[in-house]
């Protein structure tokens, strides 16, 4: 059955200081990173989710106990989760008190029910036997898996669909679709729709167009409880802008397009709407990540302790 939620009123509600801060932290910790990486302090890469950060603040108060599978654009929910800055910077950066003593990076997160990948489509096979063990046990838990509008050409996520439909197993799939595919316009590499798709294996649907996330988590609530309740799958399908480069700095789009986008994207808005308070609250997270990255970067290498007491050459 497809259910299409009806499109948000534009107007923003007001928002909870403590989600005013937490939007702001992410905004801020990904454009930290994105100044490290341009100043040669960090290697490898980075996928930062600048402009989809209300889709795990709206979220994450509806999923305290789950289990979240993310992806590679996944800073955003780890710090909706935990509210740990610090050792998710220390993780990207190696250093001492990083969340996976360093080894993991910045798309391969696993604490507490939590678990991040840069393997797309990988975590919703995973997500369903997860899901399947909380549905024998009897658990009032589901397992949420975020992926994005390319992961949509991986036959993975159909076996996935398929088995939790037939199997009746408590999966919310939330995708966040910003219209891009590393450079790849959604239409230019999507045939069809998200929606017919969830269709095809009978599997809910819900469309979510607005960025407040008052209303959002809202309309979401009975969607989340549903899913916990009956234990059937259902597809969470937020349309959303991003407004950073595919990974730290390999943007495709004309200055014109990005323009738009930030004309577009919900800080924009939000600072609008909340002037002042959303000004102080951006400096205050900004500061503090500005204090987080200089003690970050103070702090000696991290250790993986099974790996430099097999090989003593590792801590070298």
């Amino acid at each position: 059955m497809r259910v299409q939620a009806a499109e948000m009123a534009p107007e923003i509600t007001e928002l909870a200081d403590d989600d005013l801060e937490l939007l702001l932290l992410i905004r801020n910790f990904e454009l930290a990173l994105l100044d490290l990486f341009a100043a040669g302090q960090l290697n490898g890469t980075t996928h930062t989710c600048l402009g989809q950060e209300y889709v795990p603040v709206a979220l994450a108060p509806l999923l305290r106990d789950d289990f979240v599978f993310s992806n590679h654009r996944g800073h955003g929910h780890y710090l909706a989760r935990f509210r740990d800055p610090a050792g998710l910077l220390a993780e990207i950066m190696g250093r001492s008190g990083a969340v996976c003593a360093g080894v993991g990076g910045s798309q391969h997160i696993y604490r507490d029910g939590f678990l991040s990948t840069g393997v797309q489509g990988q975590s919703l096979p995973v997500a369903v036997g997860v899901a399947l063990h909380y549905r024998r046990t009897g658990e009032e838990r589901i397992a949420v898996a975020h992926i994005g509008d390319g992961t949509w050409g991986e036959g993975s996520v159909y076996e996935a669909l398929n088995m939790a439909r037939l199997w009746e197993v408590p999966l919310l799939v939330v995708v966040e679709d910003n219209g891009i595919a590393q450079s790849t316009p959604t239409e230019r590499q999507l045939a069809g729709t998200v929606s017919d798709r969830a269709r095809a294996f009978d599997v809910e649907y819900h469309s979510i167009h607005g960025t407040d996330v008052n209303a959002i988590r809202a309309e979401l609530a009975p969607v989340v409880a549903d899913v916990r309740r009956r234990g059937v799958p259902a597809v969470v399908h937020f349309h959303c802008l991003r407004l950073g480069p595919h990974s730290k700095g390999d943007d495709t789009r004309s200055e014109a397009e990005l323009a738009d986008v930030r004309a577009r994207e919900w800080s924009a808005r939000y600072a609008r709407h909340y002037g002042d308070r959303f000004a102080a609250a951006d400096a205050r997270t900004k500061a503090l990540m500005a204090d987080l990255v200089a003690e970050v970067s103070a702090r000696p290498p991290s250790r993986w302790p099974g790996l430099t007491d097999a090989y003593p050459g590792a801590a070298a």
